[in-house]
């Protein structure tokens, strides 16, 4: 990262009718949990969500580690437009799905799987593209987690290896978070506006490096070092900041006609 931990970072701005919103799902929206499925959306979020949506013209998306499908679980009755597996997989505004080929991760896995059997405490995720390895119940595992994913790509250039919180994780290389914001970007309801980003992980500084450039806001969720210029300090302050926003654009004047249209950001 090219910037130290900042203690004096500035809170993120009011989101204007201008905005494309773009929100990481684990660690931004709801807090870490021990496991993947342990945890827990309060439905006053999901309203939240679809209030803002609304609000920004369908321009607001979820960019998230999980898979579109657990995304949707989590978020019912909601389907917003996401990005799931760090963009392996993209859903547009209109809901089309785009979606990249897995690879053979059956290796991995083998890998993944006798590690688990091994120590106690790791969790192996299998995703539709990519291998998740947690070890967030073993904490002292985790250089003996990353040499072993480590190895398993190690004479296999068409895969990565994610380190996240207390997860290692393989998938696709040559996809991230910031090539699926920018895909968003280039589309309706998206396109010309300000891009703003939240996220908590070493995987959304990609999305960071993405919005700021266009004139837009990378907003990191907790500590650490970071390429966002304004920081929240947890899933809670997120929340708080997104009904601030909601009450704002909900009370703002609607523009006239001809400063209805999104700015372009360049």
């Amino acid at each position: 990262m090219s910037n130290p931990i900042r203690s004096n970072d500035p809170l993120p701005p009011p989101l204007g009718r201008d905005a494309a919103l773009f929100l990481d799902f684990d660690g931004t929206l709801v807090g870490l949990a021990a496991t993947p499925e342990a945890i827990e959306v309060p439905p006053a979020l999901v309203a939240l969500l679809g209030d803002l949506k609304d609000l920004l013209g369908g321009a607001l998306a979820v960019v998230s580690g999980r898979q579109i499908d657990v995304l949707d679980r989590f978020l019912a009755p909601l389907r917003l437009p996401a990005a799931g597996e760090h963009g392996v997989q993209r859903r547009d505004a209109k809901g089309a799905m785009q979606e990249q080929h897995p690879p053979d991760l059956v290796p991995v896995l083998e890998i993944a799987n006798e590690l688990a059997r091994v120590h106690e405490g790791l969790l192996v995720e299998r995703k539709h593209a990519a291998i998740a390895l947690h070890y967030r119940l073993a904490p002292q595992l985790e250089a003996v987690c990353g040499d072993a994913m480590s190895r398993a790509i190690a004479e296999r250039p068409q895969l990565e290896l994610l380190h996240g919180k207390f997860v290692f994780e393989v998938k696709p290389a040559g996809v991230n978070k910031g090539i699926a914001i920018d895909a968003f970007m280039h589309e309706p309801p998206f396109a010309g506006r300000v891009p703003v980003f939240a996220g908590d992980d070493t995987t959304d500084e990609s999305g960071f490096a993405v919005v700021q450039p266009r004139g837009g806001v990378g907003i990191k969720v907790g500590s650490g070092p970071s390429l966002a210029l304004h920081r929240l300090e947890s899933p809670r302050a997120v929340y708080e900041w997104l009904v601030q926003a909601r009450d704002q654009l909900a009370n703002a004047p609607r523009p006239a006609p001809e400063e209805a249209s999104p700015r372009n950001p360049g």
